[in-house]
């Protein structure tokens, strides 16, 4: 970079006779600024005139900078962009302590290497390419809101708007190009898609211009966005209107180029009828108005003020408090030779004239502490990236001579219809509620918002059809024509269009066998087709070549095999449960008897009695249930939950075991011995599939089948092939099997389906018709019409029943009844044994804490055991006799220990069976030993 710096010096002096342009003769210290311009250009001369002013302004009050007054050169760079590099060489010469450069981020990008060797801020209001980074460039700065703004207000109006495909026409130059690349990002996140059209930056002729047109009228998007310089929009909005492209059903956006243009001279509207643009927002206030007035004085009528006219003043307000800051920090201006470009200075020119500014570190610090209102509202600058702080933008509809402002666009609040200077303060706000826009008058006075693609005029569809030699009901060749139910679904969503779209069928195949579907696909990337109609299954590697529509029909892979008819045996009625729910379901029904036995026990005497007739009250009760024949009667609440829930369960179980046997009955029972996918992947034997199918690779690449197992089959051979044995099944889509399996009820699919594909429609990637169609298939399920389609060609073939082979029932088809009363008789048990324990502890006083602490445990778990094989009435009558415990008190002046009434047989460990043991005597006294029988 130096080298070229000291290369270009050696021109200066041939040149320094440029256009330029002194601040005014000025006393005391000079502070000098320099300006590179198009001043030829009206936007420059606007630029020249703001700047100038506040120049003026500023010096008209000394005391800004303590005695010091601006020296403001402007030098026009001619639109050269050598021309600018010279003009900045000169201000360095001139030891320059900051430099505006109004210029294209293309100029600034050099002139940024010129700033930071030597040490000179440099500042812009119109180079604002959103790739500017601040590493890279620490000297340049952005004194207006930065085109990664304007882009991101560009992606909220067209999500607004709800478009999702548009063409973008940009220069090719640095900024704009950069400009476009930041819109394509944030349109991504919304799912839209930006067809690029580029022009040279550069000597633009009417003719490249109209070419470009009219491959976008070609294109049939109807969105069109303009990034490009004013000179070349303004051409191109002409040769539009003169191609009709202007009128009623395009929809225009400018960035704010046009804006600009417009607001310099409204006579340019006539050419932008319709058209949304993007306005820098500036607030109104007292400044403003002020040089508004005076504008008309200043600028000689030659030229209205533009917002970037605002910028400019306020470019100079920046300088001018930085410097006020840097004077006030005690800071003198000092400027001393690069020690590179000294070494160099004799072999070349005066390379000690470029001098370093040694304060232009601490200047910089000042500009980026800014905080100052000015004519654009608060100034200030993010500490990250160095933006402006709070950017926002006017919403502009042109209508007949007036720019109509329709809603504004902020950081904070996104597009609203309240001003930004209403809602600064506000916490930010983007819920889709607030995001509103004022009514808009679109090209040709259309209040209607336009379609965003219609189907080019004049061109029709190439549209792939594969050329199929089996299963033709979904897909078929008539003559020229194609039919089938695919054919159909297509023709009825594209009537549903709002516009009409010209097609031709390419039949894709030589008719002797199936195409391969991957191939139809990779066409419509090679673009020899516009898009392919059919069975065509949407699948990964698919996707990455071709858009698909909305999925029409539901698909996926099974298992086609042969079938053996079951023959009957004495065993038959065993067949509809298989054996872990027959053990189940016969355990089930122990539990249920055992535990309603433990719950009535104490309280029935139905379930009283001996060892014996317990045992057989139990079995019986347990398995009568399933006929609902038990005679016992059950009287606890506990017992009666329990029994209403299993019945329940029993005449589920049974319901099914009824209708279960009878299917297996009546229905010819057929079987086979591939039950899925996964025994066809574990043995050895041939798989079958249609040619053409994606089912060969999902086999090979998915399951690691290897390719010398997969025989290539038409459709047509199928049976042939499974019934001489060629293969041992047949893996193919579900919609194949079915229609296959209409006609030949010696087959059955095998499993389940074990993949999940659906069938659509394929496009070019960013095709408009793809999102429009989907649209319309997913109308055509909703009224039904699709079904009707379906049932035309799929639903007139005969049917085999393939239900009665699936008619055995597992154990997970009743895992919810057996969860459910299992969890019953738990929680009934466990509520039992609380209460009998609580009652244990309450009501047995009697037994000795010396027995508590010298028997075994045994002995006490007998104790308890006996305690509650007693019956309820028993313990019921010995409280109405007894009374009320006596209390540890009492029974101490009887004389008797409060738990010291356990016979013989208890003290020795030893409960004889069929005898009472133990007698409790609930009033405290000895009780002897009963040999009377149990009740």
């Amino acid at each position: 970079m130096r080298l070229m710096l000291v290369w270009l010096l050696s021109l200066v002096g041939a040149l320094s006779s440029g256009v330029s342009v002194d601040g005014g003769k000025l006393g005391g210290e000079k502070v000098s600024i320099g300006a590179i311009l198009g001043s030829t250009t009206m936007n420059g001369q606007v630029m020249k005139i703001a700047m100038e002013t506040a120049v003026h302004d500023i010096n008209s009050n000394r005391s800004i900078l303590g005695g010091r007054m601006l020296s403001l050169r402007i030098l026009d760079s001619n639109h050269s962009g050598f021309v600018s590099i010279l003009s900045a060489l000169q201000f360095m010469e001139q030891e320059t302590v900051s430099l505006i450069v109004s210029q294209t981020s293309v100029m600034a990008h050099v002139l940024w290497h010129l700033a930071n060797e030597l040490h000179v801020p440099l500042l812009s209001f119109t180079a604002l390419d959103p790739a500017f980074s601040p590493f890279q460039y620490p000297y340049f700065l952005q004194t207006a809101p930065s085109d990664l703004y304007q882009m991101a207000a560009l992606a909220d109006m067209i999500n607004y708007f709800g478009w999702s495909n548009l063409v973008a026409i940009y220069t090719d130059d640095e900024q704009h190009r950069n400009g476009i690349t930041a819109l394509g990002d944030q349109l991504f996140k919304i799912n839209c898609f930006v067809n690029k059209v580029t022009l040279r930056p550069v000597n633009v002729d009417q003719t490249l211009l109209v070419n470009e047109l009219l491959k976008v009228k070609m294109m049939g998007l109807r969105v069109v966005v303009l990034h490009i310089p004013i000179s070349c929009g303004i051409e191109l909005l002409k040769l539009a209107q003169k191609l009709g492209m202007l009128e009623t059903g395009y929809i225009w956006i400018a960035t704010s180029w046009l804006s600009t243009a417009l607001d310099s001279n409204l006579k340019l509207n006539k050419f932008a009828q319709g058209v949304l643009t993007l306005r820098p927002h500036t607030p109104d206030s007292e400044k403003k108005r002020d040089l508004i007035s005076r504008w008309s004085h200043l600028s000689n009528g030659s030229a209205d003020l533009t917002a970037y006219g605002l910028y400019a003043y306020d470019t100079i307000l920046v300088i001018t408090s930085a410097l006020k800051a840097f004077f006030h920090n005690g800071n003198d201006l000092s400027f001393s030779s690069d020690p590179a470009l000294r070494r160099m200075g004799g072999r070349l020119l005066n390379l000690s004239a470029l001098s370093i500014f040694d304060g232009g570190k601490k200047l910089l610090d000042a500009m980026l502490d800014t905080h100052l209102t000015g004519l654009t509202g608060p100034i200030s600058f993010n500490s990250t990236d160095r933006s402006l702080s709070n950017p926002s933008f006017d919403v502009i509809n042109v209508v007949k001579n007036q720019l109509r402002v329709i809603g504004y666009w902020s950081k904070q609040s996104g597009i609203t219809q309240v001003s930004p200077d209403a809602h600064s303060s506000r916490t930010q706000n983007r819920s889709m509620s607030s995001q509103l826009l004022g009514s808009v008058v679109w090209p040709g006075g259309s209040k209607t918002k336009p379609l965003e693609w219609t189907f080019p005029p004049g061109k029709k569809l190439r549209v792939g059809v594969p050329f199929r030699v089996s299963f033709q009901d979904f897909v078929s060749r008539n003559h020229t024509h194609a039919t089938g139910y695919c054919i159909d679904v297509f023709t009825a969503a594209l009537r549903l269009l709002p516009y009409a779209v010209h097609y031709e069928f390419k039949f894709i195949g030589d008719g002797h066998k199936n195409p391969s579907y991957d191939d139809l696909v990779k066409l419509i990337g090679m673009n020899e087709i516009d898009a392919a109609v059919g069975d065509i299954t949407i699948i990964n590697n698919r996707t990455r070549t071709a858009d698909f529509t909305q999925p029409y029909a539901a698909s996926g892979l099974v298992v086609l095999a042969l079938v053996k008819k079951v023959e009957s045996s004495a065993w038959a009625f065993a067949r509809p449960f298989t054996p872990a729910l027959w053990a189940i379901t016969g355990a089930c029904f122990l539990l249920v008897g055992t535990v309603i036995w433990v719950l009535e026990h104490r309280i029935n005497e139905e379930f009283r009695g001996t060892a014996r007739k317990q045992i057989v009250t139990l079995l019986w009760f347990s398995f009568s249930t399933l006929f609902y024949a038990h005679r016992e009667n059950t009287v606890s609440t506990l017992g009666r939950v329990v029994l209403v829930l299993w019945l329940f369960a029993v005449l589920v179980i049974q319901s099914s075991y009824t209708a279960s046997l009878t299917s297996m009955l009546t229905v010819e029972q057929l079987s086979s011995e591939i039950t899925g996918i996964d025994s066809l992947t574990t043995s050895n034997d041939r798989i079958g599939y249609q040619v053409g199918s994606f089912a060969a690779s999902y086999l090979h690449e998915q399951l690691n089948i290897p390719n010398s197992r997969l025989i290539a089959l038409s459709g047509d051979e199928y049976a042939n092939a499974l019934l001489q044995g060629r293969v041992a099944a047949v893996v193919d889509e579900k919609p194949y099997i079915d229609l296959f399996l209409s006609n030949h009820c010696q087959f059955s699919i095998a499993g389940l389906q074990f993949t999940k594909n659906d069938w659509g429609f394929a496009f070019q990637k960013g095709s408009p018709l793809a999102p429009d169609l989907s649209t319309a298939i997913l109308k055509l399920a909703e009224d039904g019409t699709l079904q009707k389609i379906n049932d035309h060609w799929l639903g007139q073939h005969g049917s085999c029943d393939q239900h009665a082979s699936r008619a055995m029932r597992q154990l997970e088809d009743f895992a919810g009844l057996f969860a459910i009363c299992g969890v019953a008789c738990v929680l009934a048990f466990l509520i039992f044994f609380f209460k009998v324990l609580r009652k244990y502890k309450h009501h047995i006083p009697e037994i000795s804490h010396s027995l508590i602490h010298s028997s075994s445990i045994s002995a006490r778990l007998r104790t308890f055991v006996s305690f509650i094989d007693q019956k309820e009435d028993d313990i019921n009558r010995k409280l109405e006799r007894n009374g009320t415990f006596q209390s540890e008190g009492e029974k101490q002046s009887q004389g008797t220990h409060p738990l010291d009434t356990v016979t013989d047989n208890v003290q020795d460990g030893n409960i004889r069976k069929g005898q009472r043991s133990v007698r409790f005597d609930i009033a405290g006294e000895r009780s002897s030993a009963s040999n009377s029988p149990r009740a």
